[in-house]
C-alpha cells in the first residue's frame, strides 16, 4: 500500500482559489503517505496563504503550468508513474509526447472529478475513458469521482484528522478572535460568493451578541458593499488570509460556519458544527439539482433545506431564523452525517489501491 510513487498533478486555477484548495490538499495527504509530487500550476500565488512552507517540503516540486511545454524542462524530467488531471483540465501536448515517448509503459492516469452526490456519481466512477486522438492515441483514462458512499472515490481525509481535533484549544482560538463575545453567544464564520441573502442574514444579526467573521477575498467584499446600505452594522470582524490548518481552525472553533465551494464543504462535514453550503453557481442552474442531492444525501431537516435554498437563490422568501431549535437540529445533521463518512475510506486510500 506504501510503495513509493512519483505522482504529476496538474491544477488550473479557474476564478477562485477552490481547485487549487483541493490539489494541495491531496498533495498534502500524499506526500503523508510516502509518496513524491510533482504540483503543476497556472497560478501558484495562492499557495503563498494557503501553504507558506510549499517550497521546502520534501519531495515536492511546485512547477509553472507552462513549464510542461518547455523541452528544456520535459528533458530533465524523471517519467512519473500516475499523472492527475484534475477537474477536467487537459494535459498540455507537449508534455503527453514526452511521456509516451520515454514511459516503458502508460502510467495510470486519472480524471479526478468534482464533488458530488448525485446519484449517477457511483455509475461513473472508476469507468476507462479511452484515448482517441493525439500523441497518447491508445492509451487509456480512469474517471475517479469523490463522493459520499461507498461506492464512489470518497472524501480527502487526513489520517491525523481526529486527534488534530481532539487537541485544538477551541477557547483559547476564540478568545482570541473575538475577545469580547459575550457567553452563549454564537460565533459565525462566513466564507461565500455574493449570496442572493446575504443582507438578510446581516440584518438578523443587527442588535444581537453574536459575532460574524468575515474571511477575505470576495466575502469581505461582499459583506463590505451590503453594509454601505445598512445604517447600524451587525457585530463582525474580517480575518486575514490563513493557511489550510487556521482554515480548520476556524470552522472548528465557530458555532456556524457558512462555506462555499468544493474544499471548504468537506472541512465543514469534518469539522462537526452545523454549516450553510454556498454551491458553486452555475449558468444553467445544474447546482439546483446538485444542491438538493447533497441535502438528501445528509438528510437534512427541512430548515435546513429551506435556508440552503434561500441562501444560494434557489427560492425566494425569508432567511430561516437563527435560534436554538435550529441550530440543535443543524447540529445534529452535522454530526450524524460526519460519523457516516468517517467510516467511508478516504480519497486517498482509495487513490493509491488503484494506481499500486
Amino acid at each position: 500500500m506504501n510503495s513509493h510513487r512519483l505522482w504529476d498533478i496538474f491544477c488550473t486555477v479557474i476564478d477562485n482559489h477552490g481547485d487549487l484548495g483541493v490539489c494541495w490538499r491531496l498533495t498534502c495527504q500524499l506526500l503523508a503517505q510516502g509518496q513524491s509530487v510533482r504540483l503543476w500550476i497556472d497560478d501558484a500565488s495562492a499557495l503563498d496563504w494557503m501553504a507558506p512552507d510549499a517550497h521546502a517540503l520534501p519531495h515536492l516540486r511546485v512547477l509553472p503550468w507552462v513549464a510542461a511545454s518547455q523541452s528544456e524542462v520535459l528533458k530533465s524530467l524523471k517519467p512519473a508513474d500516475v499523472w492527475i488531471e484534475a477537474f477536467g483540465c487537459t494535459l498540455p501536448e507537449a508534455f503527453v509526447a514526452h511521456g509516451v515517448a520515454k514511459h516503458p509503459q502508460q502510467p495510470a492516469w486519472i480524471n479526478l472529478e468534482y464533488l458530488s452526490a448525485e446519484d449517477w456519481v457511483p455509475r461513473m466512477h472508476g469507468l476507462p475513458s479511452p484515448v482517441m486522438s493525439g500523441p497518447a492515441k491508445g492509451w487509456s483514462k480512469r474517471f475517479f469521482y469523490p463522493g459520499f458512499t461507498a461506492d464512489t472515490g470518497g472524501l480527502l481525509r487526513e489520517t491525523d484528522l481526529q486527534e488534530r481535533q481532539q487537541r485544538f484549544d477551541r477557547t483559547a482560538w476564540r478568545q482570541k478572535h473575538a475577545p469580547h463575545l459575550a457567553p452563549g453567544s454564537m460565533l459565525i464564520s462566513l466564507f461565500c460568493y455574493e449570496p442572493a441573502a446575504l443582507t438578510q442574514l446581516l440584518k438578523q444579526l443587527v442588535g444581537r451578541p453574536h459575532h460574524l467573521l468575515v474571511t477575505p477575498g470576495r466575502p469581505l467584499a461582499a459583506v463590505q458593499q451590503a453594509l454601505a446600505g445598512m445604517a447600524v452594522p451587525p457585530s463582525w470582524s474580517a480575518l486575514p488570509y490563513t493557511d489550510q490548518n487556521g482554515f480548520d481552525e476556524m470552522l472548528w472553533a465557530c458555532d456556524l460556519n457558512y462555506v462555499r465551494g468544493e474544499d471548504s464543504l468537506v472541512r465543514a462535514l469534518w469539522a462537526g458544527q452545523p454549516f450553510i453550503w454556498h454551491i458553486y453557481p452555475q449558468d444553467d442552474n445544474a447546482h439546483h439539482a446538485k444542491l438538493e442531492a447533497f441535502l438528501d444525501c445528509i438528510q437534512a431537516p427541512d430548515s435546513l433545506r429551506r435556508v440552503h435554498r434561500v441562501w444560494n437563490g434557489i427560492k425566494s422568501g425569508e432567511l430561516t431564523a437563527i435560534n436554538s431549535n435550529a441550530l440543535t437540529d443543524w447540529t445534529a445533521c452535522a454530526q450524524t452525517a460526519r460519523q457516516r463518512l468517517l467510516q467511508q475510506t478516504d480519497l486517498v486510500s482509495q487513490l493509491m489501491s488503484l494506481v499500486m
